[in-house]
């Protein structure tokens, strides 16, 4: 009997399988457009064309064996250039069908298209449907133990995979004996098998050698020959999925993501958790009632199932983003953008008002804005990016902000120096850590902060010129930013203002600042309410050693007064039931956030006062509520630790104030 295989089913290498087993017996025919087509595939470095001439090559060493009732042999026409052009229509595959109907034979496929033409043009044809399998059972899944991050196949070499949680892998060896080509090429094929069947699983990229392959949440990517010196395959997979609660962020970082649409770049050195935490974020948005979309080659974020995953249209990110610009979600995020074109598209977006969340590598949190200058316009990059969170080790270490102004730069001190500066600011102090602006042709990154010292000593020496140059009997000079606030006594102010204010108009055109000047009364009047508030600060201390201090965090969240189904306490700190009824109105019950490294304490209607907390029945410690009506109580303190208790148990707490 005759048989004419076609290109879907050398690739499988089932063939070699059925000869073995005695399935098929007779001429065995292969056509010259399958060997052409398998030879153009393994020259691009693609696994399958490999793969293929491999299983004709065992073909004919069973038909040369003797041992098995076979005969080899090839038959028709290559393909000449319109039968490779018009490939995709089928035109190989009419030169397939064309040698099984000439040599009255059987034409053997797994390709279901193949197979129905065949049928329809009265060709014997049998078909193999493909064998399943599972992401799960496939051999690189093997490697993965529950800790497992990454595994590092290469041909030579004995496998590694590397263990731990971010910020505390280590390489482990899996085994002593070293990877072969033939074991890489037949793991590689299993692969991409997987991945083609699986419809939760894709081939991101197949050209040149490279082959990237997302099996499930592994991304796997394959290099061969001429790609590579040697045959390699790495599989990475997210180690956790963590939620945003437990990265700990402030309330008003939170609010600030959701408050509007906005341009957040998520940044930090390779393998930090960056698309972890996008992921987490996208999460946290759709919770909150936003549509999110994702940008993504290869789609390897782990997120809900309403975000949809966008690759690169035709190999182009640019076609991706109009697509979604007809969608219009609320947040897109662009995961791994690193050349020119990934910048301009994010801005694009942006502009056209989508919120935009970019990952991008950096090692400092200053990097990421630097990565837009050249790319984007200096002038519109806060309004492409305007929030920047640094991600080193799994966990949030520092948030930036970026506004336009214009104003002398730091260091500068002639007004008519002024320009447009991006001023690049820490998000929790409130402090300008950097200023983006141009000098000439140059753009600039200055650092703003510098040493104590030399800082405080550059301003002594100006406050020092400022007395000289206004030449009156008692002044008091504070310098805060670009302005000077001289406080001098109220009946020498015109003299220091001098005639039409030409005196004070060239004190500042001499040290570059602007001056106001304010009656020495209310100098003093500002230093009585700051003597009264050190005081309160120093009553607060003594509440201090346990962990306890003033919060400058604030929240907006509803607090209420306690229903009075709680108890008093007596004089040594015990709760005493039976007391409640006649004490209900001094019981307030406290809302608890838990913010990473402390617990705040919301306690509404109290101000600057000492307090004692109470979890149900129990008394815990006393605590001095600052002027905003928080508390802020160290987790691995004392107090801390006996509120951790408290709150695991499930109690609810209280403060009664202390007369």
């Amino acid at each position: 009997m005759k048989y004419v295989i076609d290109t879907s089913v050398l690739v499988d290498g089932r063939i070699s399988k059925m000869v073995e087993r005695g399935e098929i017996e007779g001429e065995i025919i292969v056509p010259e457009a399958a060997i052409s087509e398998l030879e153009a595939q393994a020259n691009f470095g693609r696994i399958s064309g490999f793969k293929g001439l491999e299983e004709v090559r065992r073909l004919n060493e069973l038909s040369k064996s003797g041992a098995y009732n076979v005969k080899l042999r090839f038959a028709g026409e290559r393909p000449r250039i319109e039968h490779i052009k018009l490939a995709r229509g089928g035109e190989i595959d009419e030169l397939i069908r064309k040698i099984a109907y000439e040599e009255n034979a059987t034409l053997i496929t797994s390709d279901r298209v193949q197979y129905e033409v065949a049928i329809a043009k009265n060709i014997f044809s049998k078909y193999l449907e493909k064998e399943r399998i599972s992401p799960e059972k496939t051999k690189i899944m093997s490697f993965f133990d529950y800790d497992v991050s990454s595994v590092h196949l290469r041909e030579g070499v004995p496998p590694v995979v590397k263990r731990g949680k971010i910020g505390e892998l280590r390489v482990e060896r899996v085994s002593d004996e070293p990877m072969s080509a033939d074991e890489l090429r037949e793991i590689a094929c299993e692969i991409i098998e997987a991945a083609r069947q699986d419809e939760d699983s894709s081939i991101e990229m197949d050209r040149g050698g490279a082959t990237v392959v997302q099996l499930r949440d592994v991304r796997i990517a394959i290099a061969d020959r001429p790609f590579a010196d040697r045959m390699e395959i790495t599989a990475v997979r997210p180690v956790a999925k963590v939620t945003l609660d437990e990265y700990g962020l402030s309330i008003a970082l939170k609010r600030r993501i959701v408050e509007r649409q906005r341009g957040i770049l998520i940044a930090g050195p390779p393998g930090a958790g960056k698309s972890t935490f996008a992921a987490s974020v996208a999460d946290y948005l759709i919770t909150r009632g936003f549509i999110v979309k994702t940008m993504e080659s290869p789609r390897d974020l782990m997120v809900r199932d309403e975000i949809t995953q966008y690759a690169p249209l035709d190999g182009s990110m640019a076609l991706t983003a109009d697509i979604l610009l007809l969608v219009r979600p609320d947040y897109t995020i662009y995961d791994e953008m690193r050349k020119t074109a990934d910048f301009q598209v994010f801005a694009d977006m942006r502009l056209a008002g989508v919120g935009m969340i970019g990952v991008v590598h950096a090692t400092r949190p200053i990097d990421a804005i630097q990565r837009m200058i050249g790319r984007v316009e200096l002038g519109i990059i806060p309004q492409v990016v305007d929030t920047v969170i640094f991600i080193d080790a799994g966990a949030v270490k520092k948030v930036l902000t970026l506004e336009f102004t214009v104003k002398v730069p730091h260091g500068m001190f002639e007004a008519d120096l002024a320009r447009p500066v991006i001023e690049v600011r820490d998000f929790e102090r409130k402090s300008t850590e950097y200023e983006i602006y141009t000098y000439g042709e140059q753009v600039v990154v200055m650092p703003v902060t510098a040493p104590r010292s030399r800082e405080k000593k550059n301003l002594d020496a100006l406050k020092e010129h400022i007395r000289e140059k206004l030449n009156v009997s008692a002044c008091d000079i504070e310098i805060r930013g670009n302005t000077a606030f001289i406080f001098v006594p109220e009946d020498e102010i015109p003299f220091v203002i001098g005639r039409k204010g030409r005196k004070i108009g060239k004190i500042e055109r001499d040290v570059g600042l602007n001056i106001e000047i304010i009656p020495l009364k209310k100098r003093t009047r500002k230093k009585k309410r700051k003597r009264k508030a050190e005081e309160e600060d120093e009553l607060e201390s003594e509440f201090s050693s346990d962990g306890l201090s003033y919060s400058s965090y604030s929240s907006d969240e509803t607090s209420y007064i306690s229903d009075g189904t709680s108890s008093d306490a007596d004089e040594d700190g015990a709760f005493d039931s039976t007391s409640h009824a006649a004490h209900a109105e001094e019981l307030i019950e406290v809302e608890v956030e838990d913010h990473g490294k402390f617990y705040v304490l919301h306690i509404p209607g109290v101000r600057s006062r000492n307090v004692r907390v109470y979890a149900d029945g129990d008394y815990l410690f006393p605590v001095f509520v600052s002027r905003n009506g928080t508390v802020r109580v160290r987790k691995e303190r004392e107090f801390g630790k006996l509120l951790k208790n408290s709150l695991e148990e499930g109690k609810r707490l209280f403060v009664k104030l202390v007369k």
